[in-house]
């Protein structure tokens, strides 16, 4: 026999291993808000240098009632990491979010699991995260006044967020229903819950939309010279951000991917030539500019990339170690 060659794997077995499991709340505390807009800023500026393997992820449909999207990302020094999430717009009417992720780490060498975490809370984070982030770079410096639109999962983090990127003398919600508005302004401190949408984003020096409607949800021309609008929701095949507002300013986005068909890019987008927006990790390592005047409009549009994931996962898990946060599951 040929001792030189070696073992097949066939002889091998996984066995039992032990992995990390960390439930949503104890994601929750792992993640700290202003680490984790660095973190992101970092992450973009990996995307556009060429330093994360982010592919484009597969979605699966399921007729009459959601679809499924996997999201895989990996970067030297982190784990590989696979975002499995779920939207199923009926689970409103059931009392429990629309959007349901799990996050799995694995080992980059081996390929071994090593943790197991909630990504429903990072999902809503890291998403309006970058939107957030997007205002701390873009927004004028002496922005003042912030309106969010939308009262659900993405405004709320919106306004935990906002805070912490420009000292805002007024920051207020709006929604479609005005008690779901109030409802939003009263579990947060110092917002304001307003009823004429027209008349907030004409005063506003920071606009960030947050909704899951199909069609624009505030008309290009209430937005004032030197406004930043954001926008995360995604709702195929319309969308929020109306579409002749990018005529009127300066477009940032994630990646080129933006502008690809759904479920890759953003609808709002579909029809835009691709050269017209700049990547948000390009201007972030100054290859590209970003505001330039006072009376600019900036406009960044989201659609979530698995970086994000990466990233945030990534925070949490290193602090669930350090803290000794979580538990040990079998596989």
């Amino acid at each position: 026999m040929d001792s030189s060659r070696q073992p097949t794997s066939s002889i091998h077995t996984k066995g039992e291993i032990k992995i990390l499991s960390l439930s949503e709340a104890e994601v929750r505390t792992c993640i700290d808000l202003r680490k984790l807009l660095d973190a992101l800023a970092e992450g973009f500026k990996a995307l556009s240098d060429g330093r994360v393997v982010n592919p484009a992820r597969p979605q699966l449909d399921i007729p009459n009632a959601g679809y499924s999207l996997a999201m895989p990302a990996w970067m030297k020094g982190m784990h590989l990491t696979v975002k499995l999430v779920n939207v199923f717009e009926g689970n409103i009417a059931r009392g429990i979010p629309s959007h349901l992720a799990t996050i799995h780490l694995f080992d980059p060498e081996t390929g071994m699991p090593v943790c197991i975490m909630d990504g429903t809370y990072i999902t809503a984070v890291r998403t309006s995260g970058s939107a957030v982030l997007s205002v701390r770079e873009l927004a004028r410096r002496n922005a003042k006044v912030a309106t969010v639109v939308g009262a659900g999962v993405q405004a709320s983090q919106h306004l935990h967020l906002l805070p912490l990127v420009r000292d805002f003398q007024e920051i207020r919600v709006f929604s479609k229903d005005f008690a779901d508005a109030q409802a939003l302004a009263s579990r947060h401190s110092g917002i304001t819950a307003v009823e004429n949408l027209e008349a907030a984003i004409r005063s506003s020096d920071v606009v960030c939309l947050a909704t899951h409607s199909y069609v624009p949800v505030i008309s290009a021309e209430w937005v004032q010279p030197g406004t930043h609008v954001s926008s995360v929701g995604v709702a195929p095949p319309g969308g929020e951000l109306p579409i002749d507002l990018m005529a009127r300013g300066n477009l940032f986005v994630e990646t080129r991917d933006s502008f690809a068909p759904t479920p890759v890019g953003c609808c709002e987008l579909a029809n835009i030539d691709p050269e017209a927006g700049t990547d948000l990790g390009a201007m972030l390592l100054k290859q590209r500019p970003g505001r330039t005047s006072d009376q600019q409009i900036t406009i960044y549009k989201a659609m979530g990339v698995a970086m994000e994931d990466m990233v945030a996962a990534d925070l949490a898990y290193r602090e669930a170690k350090r803290l000794g946060v979580g538990q040990a599951i079998s596989l």
